[in-house]
């Protein structure tokens, strides 16, 4: 135990009140997080379900095109049509919170025209399909955005809370139990020295009443 004196008590105290500012502004910091987690979260969700509706309507599409195409037809079409992407990793930073965003330069949708096969021969299931696979790559790229943010978020979330926890459960009770028993001798010494102090002066009354 620290040493049980006015000086160290009044240190317990600042400390302990340092202490309740810190809380206050983790807490802060989660509330901000949280606002930004859910916010992340509900156009997370809807891209998610964007992408499971354009894969079903592509891959129906796909099989028509495999029907009219064929096969090969359609692989030399996917090899004529592929193409690189001008995609950025961005880092960004809330509240200290430091995350990856995607920056897309390029759009994955390309006008008919822009695919490098002639569109005009081509039946319009090909097109359709190729149109939904292009918007699941963009939707796919934006979820990449959010999905990076939230698990950054998460985390984070997770570890303030936990570090309130410690300061909450353990460091605040000891310090408050410190003041306590430091608080609790001091007023005991405080209360010894002025009985001894009483009586002294008690002594001292009848010391005089006794002088001749």
């Amino acid at each position: 135990m620290i040493h049980p004196t006015r000086t160290n008590l009044l240190l317990l105290k600042e400390r302990l009140s340092s202490v309740v500012n810190s809380i206050g502004i983790l807490k802060g910091r989660r509330q901000v997080l949280i606002r930004e987690f859910l916010n992340a979260t509900i156009p997370f969700l809807r891209k998610r379900d964007d992408i499971r509706k354009l894969y079903g309507r592509a891959l129906e599409e796909l099989a028509l095109s495999l029907g009219h195409e064929g096969k090969k037809s359609i692989e030399s079409i996917t090899a004529i049509s592929e193409r690189e992407l001008n995609i950025e990793i961005m880092e960004k930073i809330i509240w200290g919170l430091r995350y990856r965003d995607v920056i897309v330069h390029d759009s994955p949708v390309r006008k008919p025209d822009e695919r490098g096969y002639d569109f005009l021969s081509a039946t319009q299931h090909l097109d359709e399909g190729t149109y939904l696979f292009e918007k699941i790559v963009e939707s796919m790229l934006n979820l990449a955005e959010f999905e990076s943010k939230l698990k950054r978020l998460g985390k984070e979330i997770l570890k303030t809370t936990r570090k309130i926890r410690v300061i909450e459960e353990r460091i605040m009770p000891d310090l408050k139990n410190q003041i306590k028993t430091i608080s609790g001798y001091i007023g005991e010494r405080d209360r010894e020295a002025y009985y001894r102090l009483k009586m002294v002066k008690g002594r001292q009354v009848t010391l005089r009443m006794l002088k001749p």
